[in-house]
């Protein structure tokens, strides 16, 4: 019993004289506000708001919507483009019995070479936007720092991007079957961007606009026969309500400006009125699928 008793003398003496050092180590007093879930710690542990950096420029964006669209359907499309050259090609062949030369072969070779960039712009186009739109892909694109007019025009230009040696192949081949001169075939490097891209507006606008894949798969089917029906069988065999809804199909443009080309002494002013249609028709129907791609992509 003596020694707990100086046990205790000796801590209580020591903290009797020396006070100053208890109240040092005391911490059992201390703010609210700066207790965990005080005012003050929640003011410092605050993660400062993130900076968001510019959003991404047109043309940069569109080059890499391009690349990464040209690369994607590069394996899938390239049998498609075959079966769409050798229908082209079939066409020609099965007209030579009919058509015999002249502006009637001009027209008929012009409009199946169309009808490759028909094919892919416009109908293979449809299909891919309305199943990107039914399978939730373009929630992947709406997260990116990307205008829309990039997604639209980058997919746009890689499906185009395929009609080109489908188009001269055909071209090559009806000048051939038909007799016709190939003097002027450069032309082709405005029909087929400048056609392409009305028609490849088009089949993006209808494939996002369509509430089902199943029903964008038919408009673009129904527009690329509208193209063959069109744009393959020389005008001046048809009726005349047919020819007022031929001129409103945008392929059709693109045909008249290479058919006119084939004879002796080109109309080039009739033919650059014709490509001038083809560039107003596709900055209308790009404008157009890019406000579809917005309403689809907030939904």
């Amino acid at each position: 019993m003596s020694s707990q008793a100086a046990v205790s003398a000796q801590n209580g003496a020591g903290a009797g004289a020396n006070p100053d050092e208890g109240e040092q180590h005391d911490v059992s007093v201390v703010p609210a506000d700066v207790l965990p879930g005080g005012a003050l710690a929640r003011k410092q542990a605050a993660p400062a708001p993130a900076e968001l950096g510019p959003r991404a420029r047109l043309w940069p964006s569109l080059a890499a919507v391009y690349r990464a669209q040209l690369s994607r359907a590069r394996v899938a499309r390239i049998p498609l483009l075959f079966v769409a050259t050798f229908q082209s090609i079939g066409i020609m062949i099965l007209m030579r019995g009919v058509v015999d030369g002249g502006g009637e072969a001009q027209a008929v070779v012009a409009g199946s070479a169309v009808l490759v960039v028909a094919f892919v712009a416009l109908n293979l186009l449809a299909q891919y936007f309305g199943q990107l739109r039914a399978s939730g892909g373009l929630d992947h694109y709406a997260t990116l720092p990307v205008p829309p007019a990039a997604v639209v025009l980058g997919a746009a230009g890689a499906y185009a991007s395929f009609t080109v040696p489908g188009t001269v192949v055909t071209a090559l081949f009806g000048c051939a079957l038909f007799g016709l001169p190939v003097a002027h075939l450069w032309i082709l490097v405005a029909v087929i961007p400048l056609a392409g891209a009305a028609l490849a507006g088009l089949g993006a606008a209808l494939g996002l606009l369509a509430p089902r894949p199943e029903l964008a798969t038919l408009l673009g089917q129904l527009g690329m026969s509208a193209a063959l029906l069109l744009g393959v069988l020389p005008p001046e065999r048809m009726p005349e309500a047919v020819r007022l809804a031929r001129d409103l199909l945008p392929s059709t443009y693109g045909v008249e400006a290479f058919a006119r080309t084939f004879g002796p002494h080109p109309d080039w002013a009739r033919v650059l009125g014709d490509l001038a249609v083809c560039v107003g028709v596709g900055v209308i129907s790009l404008a157009v699928a890019t406000w579809a791609y917005r309403r689809a992509a907030v939904r």
